[in-house]
């Protein structure tokens, strides 16, 4: 995935946590939803260190 997908990934599954917050979605699938969102963060991380 290149930078631009990654963080619409990224700002997407924030979404989808919060309106499950809202709405009840289950723990574990919460819990999937945020160490894929942390997954997301650090290659973004990475990736902005590697290029500056």
């Amino acid at each position: 995935m290149d930078l631009k997908s990654l963080k619409s990934r990224h700002k997407e599954l924030n979404r989808i946590i919060d309106a499950g917050y809202k709405n009840y979605i289950p723990d574990e699938r919460l819990r999937r939803l945020k160490k894929e969102k942390l997954r997301i963060k650090e290659i973004i991380e990475k990736d902005y260190i590697i290029e500056h």
